[in-house]
């Protein structure tokens, strides 16, 4: 947990423990009928609908579903890279096969059994999906601290990559600010049960 000055918890941490709070209130039947909502919603994007490769991930716990859209890409003839956590919250990559290729890892993540295709395959997407708790109206993303994705962004920066950068949330996940720090970068849409929503670039 970071801590300002005084010791308190950052305004992120706060504000993620109260994200986090609320999604524990909703039951594996919310959970399950808004993944089938937001899976339509996302696959209506241009940025999705026109991709070759996603980079995705596996939603677990009460995270807005992710796993009827990986079929549904997946249906599509699209490429869906799936993250494999590494030792040091860096991400390796590897192709989504079907849910009967994901196997258990740590952190209560799941993760693809196939060959490792190196960090630098994410480059070589053309739309990011990145797991996020929430965004406000000028498209900053809260993650869950651990750094992961900022290395992936710091990754496609570096090789000069742009894919679409899309989050997906539920409805009240969408808030008025999300506090942010020099490095943070805006993604380009959130996908909610109600709808996209694009920011400006």
């Amino acid at each position: 947990m970071n801590t300002d000055k005084s010791g308190k918890p950052s305004a992120k941490d706060s504000l993620r423990r109260e994200l986090l709070a609320a999604r524990d209130l909703l039951t594996k039947e919310d959970a399950a009928r808004t993944a089938a909502v937001l899976a339509g919603a996302a696959l209506r994007l241009p940025e999705l609908a026109d991709a070759r490769t996603v980079a995705a991930y596996v939603s677990v716990g009460r995270e807005p579903g992710t796993r009827a859209l990986l079929e549904a890409l997946r249906g599509r003839g699209v490429r869906v890279l799936l993250p494999v956590l590494l030792a040091d919250n860096d991400l390796d990559w590897a192709a989504y096969e079907g849910p009967e290729h994901l196997l258990p890892a740590g952190r209560g993540l799941l993760e693809p059994d196939g060959p490792r295709l190196g960090p630098a395959a994410v480059v070589e997407a053309q739309a990011v999906l990145l797991p996020g708790l929430a965004v406000d109206g000028a498209g900053m993303r809260l993650g869950r601290g651990g750094g992961s994705y900022d290395r992936v962004l710091a990754r496609l920066t570096a090789a000069g990559a742009h894919p679409a950068l899309v989050v997906l949330l539920y409805d009240d996940e969408v808030v008025a600010r999300v506090p942010s720090e020099p490095h943070d970068q805006p993604v380009d849409a959130v996908v909610t049960p109600a709808g996209a929503r694009r920011f400006p670039s």
